[in-house]
């Protein structure tokens, strides 16, 4: 999966780093390559502590430039789970992964919907918009204390 999905992601970045001007760095191209090793969702600094057992030398500044530039040519999603903390998410060439949240114990479920993504597309069609993607967060109250 990991080289199917870095092809042609390459090529979306590196086109949209062009575009802006800048170049496909050694370590925008790690950081991408992490994201895409990521299983779900992810925040920046666990991304960074991640990458920086596993021998790379990222620094604070150049993830998160790289993670803006990635949500900005519409690779990855922001997500705002609780209020407190980004959480990021590989949209591109994925299925969409939704989640509900516990209010009392911020536990998480993350779950995939059909009904929900031919309910998008109908929506999207109605207006004659293009479907690329969605995030659903369902607030919720979980049974456990």
């Amino acid at each position: 999966m990991h080289q199917d999905v870095m092809a042609p992601l390459c090529s979306v970045f590196r086109r949209y780093l062009r575009s802006q001007d800048l170049k496909y760095t050694p370590e925008r191209a790690d950081i991408l390559n992490a994201i895409i090793e990521e299983d779900g969702l992810f925040e920046a600094e666990t991304l960074m502590d991640s990458m920086r057992n596993s021998g790379y030398n990222v620094s604070k500044a150049t993830l998160y430039r790289t993670v803006k530039l990635l949500r900005e040519a519409g690779i990855i999603q922001e997500v705002m789970i609780d209020g407190k903390q980004s959480h990021y998410q590989l949209i591109y060439g994925r299925k969409p992964i939704d989640a509900m949240v516990c209010m009392r114990t911020d536990k998480r479920i993350e779950f995939s919907s059909g009904e929900l993504i031919e309910w998008r597309n109908a929506i999207c069609k109605e207006k004659g918009w293009d479907p690329v993607g969605h995030r659903v967060v369902i607030y919720a109250l979980s049974p456990e204390e």
